[in-house]
């Protein structure tokens, strides 16, 4: 299971780069850099968290892990 302060590392080095990306996309369909700039913030914030949510959930549910034996030896 990951840490909490793993899942947000993983959550913030994978929103930089989806960020660039965004804020890439959005510059070149309207031209307006500080608009582009703007829908890149407001993106990965929005989606940081969600993202952090997501994770910390599924470090909850157990579907998929080897299962732990009962005892041990």
């Amino acid at each position: 299971m990951d840490s909490p302060q793993r899942s947000l590392v993983k959550a913030l080095t994978w929103r930089l780069i989806a960020a660039a990306i965004t804020t890439a996309v959005a510059w070149f369909v309207t031209g307006d850099t500080a608009f582009a700039a703007t829908i890149g913030v407001v993106d990965t914030l929005l989606k940081l968290g969600a993202y952090y949510s997501h994770e910390r959930t599924w470090n909850r549910i157990p579907f998929g892990r080897p299962k732990e034996p009962e005892y041990y030896i």
